[in-house]
């Protein structure tokens, strides 16, 4: 589906889940006035108003947030019901906090019923979204009408994908238009088949047939020579679109920018949304900030126990390659003994992995770093670097220089994102993970970032740290 179609599609589930929400809170309302119990039942209209549209924020933001809005009309009806159960579970919990914060006393029956009668809503609008936007644009959106120009494997692919988009979105392939003269002018033949015309009768069609768009979908050659006929959809008021898979970029995001009046096709292979990474980077100062106050007295014990156990400092300072291969200052508490780089080749053998150097029981591992290790407490320092902006909470660990000059090409993609304290590979096994599964992890956070993913991984790596499963 286009994005523009996507975004009205978005829009569309969250001010349903608005109204549905409100029809829940009245429902609830109503049951629990109407309940003889013990204790009378009544919300002033003011505060009543005021949970309603905090529960309405807290409800559409957290599905915007975890991209539900995104997948209701294609997906399994078990995803659509574990999503709505989670976001209503997520919803109560803002419904208690709300409590809290307005010191109000809230029936617990009530808080319950909003919930499961907002669940059940969700679930039967959305069970049966995709059906009902089908008829609402049968019955009611007027066609669009797209023209492909291209006759290859790339031309016909996109045609088929337009088919599939046709009966759930309004779309209509009318045809292909060949992209030079020399071009066959047999139908193509997809699920149903298709009239090609010649480049040349582009004027009369579009004074003679209705053509809201055109797709130029055809080998990067041909581009220059097709100007003249870009410039006349332009004229015409045509949007047009240019599919862009004969460049090699196989996990970029592609983009329009500019620079001044000068256009630029922009091809990202990292997450490049400044907004999205600006709330990152938000989270990670005030989280960072809070943890570095609230640990402050741990983390003074644990210094103290390391001078008072093992001769030498309690940080243990390293040069580590930071976002896109700035170097920077890497703190953590000294886990080993103050000679341990000296011992490094005697040890080596011992090492199991490929480019990075990772001992299970580390013979220069002292008594207290074995049990910070473990639990990861070793760490604790690093949270300076995220206040910093040397690191985030969450990203790819930060590399030793000389791992980085091992790196195969497609591991350096991973110094693209900032490094952090925790990724998928902490949820997966912690040091378990093989340094191949370990990079191809750190790729897959990469290429599927978003904010809600980063929360599920902290909230993930607490128990799994807590454990010390997987930690050597």
């Amino acid at each position: 589906m286009f994005r523009g179609q996507r975004q009205r599609v978005r829009i569309l589930f969250g001010t349903a889940d608005v109204f549905l929400i409100a029809l829940a809170f009245a429902l609830a309302y109503a049951i629990r006035s109407r309940l003889n119990l013990e204790n009378n039942f009544y919300i002033p209209q003011g505060v009543a108003a005021s949970l309603l549209v905090w529960s309405m924020v807290v409800w559409v933001a957290t599905g915007a947030w975890w991209e539900t809005y995104d997948r209701i009309d294609a997906t399994h009806p078990r995803i659509i019901l574990r999503h709505a159960f989670r976001q209503c579970l997520l919803g109560a919990v803002s419904v208690v906090i709300f409590e809290y914060l307005w010191r109000l006393d809230l029936s617990r029956l009530f808080v319950g019923l909003f919930a499961l009668c907002t669940w059940f809503l969700l679930c039967l609008f959305r069970l049966n979204a995709g059906l009902l936007l089908r008829v609402v644009r049968r019955e009611f959106s007027v066609p669009h009408y797209v023209m492909v120009v291209g006759l290859g494997d790339a031309a016909q692919q996109l045609g088929r994908q337009l088919e599939e988009a046709g009966e759930s979105h309004g779309i209509r392939l009318r045809g292909f238009f060949t992209d030079s003269l020399e071009s066959s002018l047999t139908p193509i033949a997809l699920e149903h088949d298709y009239p090609v015309h010649a480049i040349t009768v582009l004027p009369e069609m579009l004074r003679s047939h209705v053509i809201d768009e055109i797709i130029f979908a055809t080998d990067s050659r041909r581009l220059a020579e097709l100007e003249d006929v870009m410039l006349l959809c332009e004229e015409e008021g045509v949007r047009t679109r240019i599919a862009v898979g004969f460049l090699p970029h196989v996990n970029s995001r592609v983009y329009l920018d500019r620079l001044g009046t000068s256009p630029l096709l922009t091809f990202s292979s990292t997450p490049h949304d400044e907004i999205r990474l600006l709330v990152k980077r938000v989270t990670d100062i005030v989280l960072a900030g809070a943890a570095l106050l609230l640990l402050f007295p741990v983390m003074l014990l644990i210094a103290l126990l390391i001078r008072l156990t093992s001769p030498g400092p309690a940080i243990f300072r390293q040069e580590r390659c930071g976002l896109n291969g700035r170097r920077f200052v890497f703190y953590k508490f000294r886990s080993m003994c103050l000679d341990a780089e000296a011992m490094r080749e005697s040890v080596e053998h011992m090492n199991h992995r490929e480019v990075v150097m990772k001992i299970p029981n580390d013979p220069r591992l002292t008594g207290v770093g074995r049990w910070l290790r473990k639990f990861s407490a070793d760490e604790l320092p690093q949270l300076w670097n995220v206040l910093k902006g040397d690191m985030s909470l969450v990203g790819p660990r930060p590399a030793i220089p000389s791992e980085v000059e091992q790196y195969k090409r497609w591991q350096r993609r991973r110094l693209r994102m900032r490094p952090g304290l925790t990724c998928l590979w902490a949820i997966s096994g912690r040091d378990e993970v093989d340094f191949e599964t370990w990079m191809k992890l750190d790729m897959e956070y990469i290429d599927n970032w978003s904010l809600g993913l980063d929360w599920k991984i902290i909230l993930r790596t607490i128990p799994s740290v807590l454990s010390g499963r997987g930690a050597h």
